[in-house]
């Protein structure tokens, strides 16, 4: 993910209790976001997030309202629209007795379970990571400006060779 805009937290800062930290990333740091995750601009995003303590690492909760601005699949206008959404990610440092077995065996997945906690390279948690992989599982691919529609007639063009071929053949077209 990008380092385009970075907030880091270490794990002793939650020793005092639950952080509360609102996150707004500056123009520069909006156009470089908005370049690594293949937008046109993102106007604006902000995130309230709070920090605290969970088992030997933290928990991660709140929420992020953006603006993107992204390329009509359909008309190729651009056009602009409102993103929001959770966040709640939990994180272990690494070597925790919670951290997810990666032993290479088979991974078992339960749908509705909770996620496993993410695991730390350090003691840090870069909580504009989390905030900018959320926005990114947020933004439609193909995303259509509203009151746009896919209209597509076949052209009436030369049958396909395919097609001359199974005439001939005494078959039906």
């Amino acid at each position: 993910m990008s380092k385009a805009w970075t907030t880091p937290v270490r794990l002793h800062e939650l020793g005092r209790g639950a952080l509360s930290v609102r996150l707004e990333p500056d123009a520069a740091e909006r156009a470089k976001i908005a370049h690594d995750l293949g937008l046109e601009t993102l106007p604006a995003l902000s995130a309230q997030l709070t920090v605290k303590p969970w088992l030997d690492g933290a928990e991660i909760t709140g929420r992020f309202e953006a603006v993107v601005e992204q390329i009509c699949a359909v008309s190729l206008d651009p056009f602009e629209h409102p993103l929001a959404g959770a966040i709640e990610v939990r994180v272990v440092p690494a070597g925790s007795p919670q951290a997810p077995e990666t032993s290479g065996g088979e991974l078992e997945y339960d749908p509705e379970a909770p996620d496993p906690p993410d695991v730390l390279e350090g003691d840090t948690i870069d909580l504009a990571a989390y905030v900018v992989e959320h926005l990114a599982l947020e933004i439609d691919p193909f995303a259509r400006k509203p009151g746009v529609e896919f209209d597509y007639t076949p052209p009436d063009g030369p049958e396909s060779p395919f097609a001359v071929l199974r005439k001939l053949k005494g078959g039906e077209p």
